[in-house]
Formats: structure tokens, sequence, C-alpha cells
């Protein structure tokens, strides 16, 4: 089958998705400066894949495509790139093809890119819109930063509270500026306060003389919009949302957030969380060189710090390590196992943390759990090293030091795991950021120092 056979009638995986014979066509007609075909190799693709695309090829080559295929970019692929590179193609882009680009989202992606955006791009991209669009995106921009009002869309489908069935099919057949996706009617007194939710289906499957508030939704909740996305996120995720409105200080409704939005928050939470328990930040593949080493460089200096008090632990018992030449070849396998042990409790800890499902109500029955998992597996591994320790050196006493040592780094592991991010977030700090330095400090200082003091006190 030829190239253009698969242009003309795409392969199923070939438009699910990207794949190596695809982009290496694309690179090819970038090459080539072949815009038409560039065109074809594109059309079929969504979205989330051409700004995956973007997102994979190099500065110079993308820049190049850019030229080539930039009046095919629509709104809905610039709110898919990631923001570390959503800048360089806006700016990459004719003024007309950003403005008919912008009209096409709803209000809530425009905030999203504006955002991550300076502020004379941030003009370039207002200049764009419509006025009434502009004033409900500059309303968005005024909220926090993080909250639920620059998470939801202003675009909501409302009706009074008394109409029938019949008066919202009719109203929402007679309207063209409807959302692209809703999930809810919204139910509002004169006022424009929420009442209520209806879902489509029920809606649909109802008959027309029928009160719209007598088939609402019976869980109905709303959503301040100076609430943290963060907690926007729980809420959906406890209460399994599809949709929500957001008030105003007064009750007011301004806007609605749905589930798409949510759930990307819930994800960049997840991501967020593990980026930072391995001190990374929150870079991504786009970045440079530059930008990735200012990202790494302060907690790599942190462990180097960890990493020097830990030695001077060790330079304590300089003189037992020198006499006992097995201490220096066992000692890293102690405070090896009880980062491990550490990082398993403080992962469980974090995750639990960010999904409320440790709260200051069960933190002690926690605690508890993990001394005695912590103990019981310092037991086990003591056992198993002392063995080892005996048929490697032949020195029964050494096993005994290297298996109660083993005890008191994991139980040490086990407390730190668990008390450390449960105290950084009582003091405000992320623990996902600041956690894992400090556990990796407590179990290397204590098993060397454990290992080392017991050595000290009982074979010399």
């Amino acid at each position: 089958m030829n190239d253009e056979a698969i242009i003309e009638e795409p392969r199923e995986d070939e438009v699910r998705g990207l794949d190596r014979d695809r982009v290496e066509a694309i690179r090819d007609a970038v090459e080539a400066r072949d815009p038409e075909r560039l065109n074809d190799l594109i059309e079929p693709l969504h979205p989330a894949d051409i700004a995956d695309l973007l997102e994979q090829i190099g500065g110079q080559e993308r820049a190049e495509l850019l030229s080539l295929w930039s009046r095919e970019i629509d709104g809905d692929i610039l709110s898919e790139l990631d923001e570390s590179i959503r800048e360089e193609v806006i700016a990459a882009l004719p003024p007309e093809v950003l403005s008919e680009a912008v009209r096409e989202l709803e209000s809530d992606d425009v905030v999203d890119i504006l955002e991550d955006l300076e502020e004379p791009q941030q003009e370039i991209i207002l200049d764009a819109l419509e006025d009434a669009d502009r004033v409900a995106v500059e309303q968005a921009m005024s909220y926090p930063e993080y909250s639920a009002g620059r998470l939801m869309q202003r675009e909501t489908v409302v009706a009074p509270e008394h109409w029938t069935v019949g008066d919202a099919i009719d109203f929402l057949r007679s309207e063209d500026w409807l959302p692209d996706q809703f999930y809810h009617v919204i139910l509002v007194d004169p006022r424009m306060k929420p009442v209520g939710n209806v879902t489509l289906g029920r809606l649909l499957s109802s008959k027309r003389e029928v009160k719209l508030r007598d088939i609402a939704e019976e869980s109905f909740r709303t959503i301040r919009a100076t609430e943290d996305e963060a907690d926007v996120a729980y809420l959906f995720n406890q209460y399994h949302l599809i949709s929500a409105p957001v008030v105003d200080g007064d009750d007011r409704l301004v806007g609605v957030i749905t589930i798409d939005d949510a759930m990307n928050v819930l994800d960049e939470e997840h991501e967020e969380d593990i980026l930072r328990l391995a001190g990374v930040g929150e870079g991504s593949l786009s970045d440079n060189w530059f930008e990735t080493t200012k990202q790494r460089f302060p907690w790599l200096f942190v462990n180097l710090l960890t990493a020097i008090l830990a030695s001077l632990v060790i330079g304590l018992f300089e003189g037992s390590i020198s006499r006992i030449v097995a201490l220096a070849v066992l000692m890293p396998i102690v405070a090896s196992q009880g980062g491990n042990a550490g990082t398993q409790g403080l992962t469980v800890a974090v995750r639990a943390l960010a999904t409320r499902s440790l709260t200051y109500s069960n933190v002690g029955r926690v605690i508890g759990r993990e001394i005695a998992q912590g103990v019981a597996n310092g037991v086990f591994f003591g056992l198993i090293m002392g063995a080892i320790s005996y048929i490697w050196f032949g020195q029964p006493m050494l096993g005994v030091v290297i298996g109660l040592a083993m005890i008191i780094n994991l139980f040490a592991a086990a407390l730190a795991g668990i008390l450390i991010p449960v105290g950084l977030e009582k003091l405000g700090f992320d623990p996902a950021l600041s956690s894992g330095a400090f556990v990796t400090t407590v179990t290397d200082v204590v098993g060397f120092f454990a290992f080392l003091w017991l050595a000290t006190l009982i074979l010399l």
C-alpha cells in the first residue's frame, strides 16, 4: 500500500493517534516544504495528537511546520498544547488565525490559555474576542489563580424553576448560542440563584407538561467562585458530579464547571505530586536544558547537604570502621532498606493527604499501623540479614548488630514516612515537595548511627 492510499483511507490506528511512520512522513513534508502534503497528513489527526506532535519535535522543526501549516490551527489545538510551548506557538500565528482560533473556544479554555501567557500576548488574544466574550474572560481572570472562577465557563444553560419540560425543549431548540457540550439545565429563581439541576436525559425522557422542578436531581451542589480548584476536583470525584453551577458571594449564578475540567485538575494534581516526590518540579519534555537544570538543582543541592550530614555520622565511627572492615560493607544495606521503607510510607501518606482519606481523626490509627508494619518488617529482614552476615563474615554478634539496626531503622522509616508529610501539611508546606529529602535524611542518619553505634558497643 503506498502513502497516498494511507492518506485517503487512514488506518484506524493512525487516526486514533500518532505513530512513528506518520510523524516521519510529516517531518519529510516539512523538510520538503510541501504544505499540501503536510495538510493531508495532519488533517485526520485529533487536536490532542496534533498538540503532541508539536511538543515532540524540536524548536526549529516546529517553527518550520507552523510557517507552512499555521493557518489550519484552531482553538482546540491551542487548548491541548502544553503551556511550555503554547506561548511559542501563539507568537508564530498570524493575527487573523489567532483571532479565529480563540473565538471558537469556550470562555474557560480561553482563560486557561491566558493564564500561561505574558501580558502583551494576553492583550492580543483579548483584542481578538467579541466584546461580550472579552468581558466574560476578564471577569473570570479577576478571580484568584487556581480558583473555581478561573476554571468555570461563563456559558450556562439556565431555565426558570417554574418552566415545564416543553418550555425548556422549545427554548433549547430556538437558541444558537448554546455551548458545544453541556450536561444539565440549571434551574434558577428570579434572583438568578441556582436551585437545582435537570439532566438532559431526564429532560428528553419526560412529558412536555412536567415541571422542571419535579425532575430535578436529588443531589445538588453549588461551588463558590473563590473555592480552590483542588477542592473543586475533590468534590467532583467524591460526589460523582457531572457539572456544578458556580456562584458569587451573593449566591448568584456566574458560571458552570464541567467534569472534564475538574478531572484535568485532578490529573494535574496527581502528576504534580509524582514529579515533586522525585524533586523534579513541574517541567516537561519540551523544556530546554537550562530550565530543567534550574528546576532540579535546588533539591539536588538539598540531597547533597543531607548526604554530607550522613557522612558526618559515619565519620564519628571512623575508628570502628577501620577495625572491622565488614561494617563498611554492610552499613549501606541498613540505610538503603530504611530509605526504601520510608519512601513507601511517604508515598502512601502523600496520596492519602491529596485524596483527603488521611485526616486528623484517623491519623493516630494510621501511625499505629505504620509502626506495627515497620517493626514487623524490621524483625523479618533483621533475621534475614543477621543470618547472611553470620554466613558471610563468620561473626555471630555481627549478625545481631545488623539485625537490631535493621529493626531500628525500619521503625524510624515507618514513623518518618507518615509523620513528616502530615507535619509539613499542618505547617502549610506541600508534603509532596518537601517530604522526600527529610525522610531520606532520617533513614540515612538513623540507619548509619544505629548500625555503627551498636557495632561499637557490642563488637569492640
